[in-house]
């Protein structure tokens, strides 16, 4: 009888390390870009946002690998609509039972989940093919990956645009305005998220030549 693979043997946790650094959803994959900009100006929104994508991505990743040998082909696109969809309303409905005023401040961001690039890529290509724990896992690990980078551009921009994080005033309280510090209000418009994430896909690019594309 044929040993059974342990659940976090190092292929496996491989799927949950890989999407945080050398295979990155957003900076090396370069997806989910759209969100990133779009929420990112305060670190809550960003925060709540990365919980969601980890709900969808991970129970949709399990229930598409559950059904993947069941699914006529010409229909398995719609199905995994089906299923992300079932799972955003499920998200967005505990959102605003839960943590309303961040669910409006997420506005159509949460039900445009629907579309991410990045949920569906991981269905077509890793849950129609793999057991439901690998799903499971790789769900996590590229979920995980795109929300590390959503805090990271959120703590800047909030952090610099506002002063505050998580509506702390930080620079308040260490003293900053005291001395002339302004806030820089440009870190809080769009376009200095893009300038934020290019940063970060800078500093990996540099550290890891062989993400350079020749």
């Amino acid at each position: 009888m044929k040993d059974r693979e342990p659940l976090f043997s190092s292929k496996n946790m491989k799927l949950l390390t890989n999407p945080l650094n050398e295979d990155n959803p957003i900076t090396v994959q370069v997806l989910g870009i759209c969100s990133a900009l779009a929420i990112t100006a305060k670190l809550e929104p960003a925060i709540v946002m990365s919980f969601s994508v980890l709900a969808v991505l991970s129970v949709s990743n399990v229930v598409i690998s559950m059904l993947r040998n069941y699914i006529p082909p010409r229909i398995r696109i719609i199905v995994q609509l089906t299923v992300i969809a079932a799972m955003v309303i499920l998200v967005d409905q505990v959102l605003k039972a839960y943590a309303y005023e961040v669910s409006k401040q997420l506005s159509v961001f949460v039900g445009l989940i629907i579309t991410n690039c990045i949920i569906m890529g991981r269905l077509e290509a890793f849950a129609m093919i793999n057991k439901p724990w690998p799903a499971f896992l790789d769900g996590v690990g590229n979920s995980a990956g795109y929300g590390v980078i959503l805090v990271i551009v959120a703590f800047f921009r909030e952090l610099f645009g506002s002063g505050e994080l998580l509506g702390f005033p930080v620079f308040e309280k260490i003293g900053l305005y005291s001395i002339g510090y302004e806030n820089n209000g440009m870190m809080i418009l769009p376009p200095m998220a893009l300038m934020v994430v290019g940063i970060i896909i800078w500093i990996q690019r540099s550290r890891k030549r062989e993400l350079i594309e020749d």
